[in-house]
C-alpha cells in the first residue's frame, strides 16, 4: 500500500484534499448531499465581479478544490484517479502539479470570459488539462511508442467526447473549463515531455503571457458601463 501511495503520491495527495475540503464545505452548508451557495463563496468560488472587479484572483486556484454536491465531487474524483495514475508514470512530480494547476487556472480564466457572472467551481477543468497533456506526450513521442499512442488515443478520443456530451447535456456543468484546461494541457503535455529546457522555458513563458492578456481583457470587460446588463 506505502508503495502504490509513492508511486502516486501526487494523485493520492489531490484525492485527499478535495475530500477534506468538501467536508469542511459540506460541514459549514449542514449538508452532505449538496453545498450551499453561500458557503462556496465564502470559501473561494469563482465568481467574475469578485475575481476581477475586487481583485481576488486567488478565487481561480481555489475554485479548483471545491465541489458543488456529492456527485460533483465523486465524478470529478474517479476521472482525477484514473488518469492521475498514468500521468505519474509519464511526468515528473513537478510537471505533473504543475500541468494540473495551469490547466485548471486557465480553465478558470476561460469560464470567466464565457460566463461572467456565473458561479464556478470543481476540479475538471485541471482534471481535463491531465488528459490533455497526457495526449500530448502520445503525440511528442508517437515513434518510439506507437502501440501504446494509438490505444491511449482512441480511449482519449472516447473518453472526452463521452465527457463533453454529458457537459452538453447537463446546464450546470461548464463546459468551457473543460475546452480550456484540455488545451491548456494538451500544449503544456507536448512540450514538457520534451525535456528540453527550451520548450519548458518557452511553455512557462507562453501560460504567462496568456494569463495576463485574459486578466487584461476581462479588466477591461468588467470596466464597460451596463456589462452587467
Amino acid at each position: 500500500m506505502l508503495r502504490d501511495f509513492l508511486d502516486a503520491k501526487i494523485t493520492y495527495t489531490l484525492l485527499v484534499l478535495n475530500t477534506v475540503i468538501y467536508l469542511l464545505s459540506a460541514f459549514l452548508s449542514k449538508n452532505f448531499v449538496d453545498i450551499d451557495i453561500e458557503v462556496l463563496g465564502i470559501m473561494g468560488a469563482i465568481y467574475g465581479p469578485a475575481t476581477v472587479l475586487y481583485q481576488e484572483w486567488w478565487r481561480l486556484m481555489s475554485a479548483l478544490f471545491l465541489h458543488g454536491g456529492i456527485a460533483h465531487l465523486l465524478m470529478n474524483m474517479f476521472s482525477l484517479y484514473i488518469i492521475g495514475m498514468t500521468a505519474e508514470r509519464y511526468f515528473t512530480p513537478g510537471n505533473y502539479i504543475s500541468l494540473y494547476l495551469i490547466s485548471g487556472i486557465l480553465g478558470g480564466l476561460v469560464s470567466i470570459v464565457v460566463h461572467p457572472v456565473s458561479i464556478g467551481v470543481g476540479a475538471s477543468g485541471a482534471i481535463f488539462g491531465i488528459f490533455g497533456a497526457l495526449a500530448g506526450f502520445f503525440i511528442a513521442h508517437r515513434e518510439e511508442i506507437a502501440s501504446h499512442s494509438k490505444a491511449f488515443m482512441k480511449s482519449f478520443s472516447l473518453i472526452i467526447a463521452v465527457n463533453l456530451l454529458i457537459g452538453l447535456s447537463i446546464p450546470d456543468v461548464d463546459v468551457s473549463a473543460h475546452i480550456g484546461g484540455l488545451l491548456a494541457g494538451l500544449i503544456g503535455g507536448y512540450m514538457l515531455s520534451k525535456n528540453s529546457i527550451v520548450q519548458q522555458t518557452i511553455y512557462y513563458l507562453l501560460v504567462l503571457s496568456v494569463i495576463l492578456c485574459i486578466a487584461y481583457y476581462l479588466i477591461g470587460q468588467y470596466a464597460k458601463p451596463r456589462f452587467f446588463l
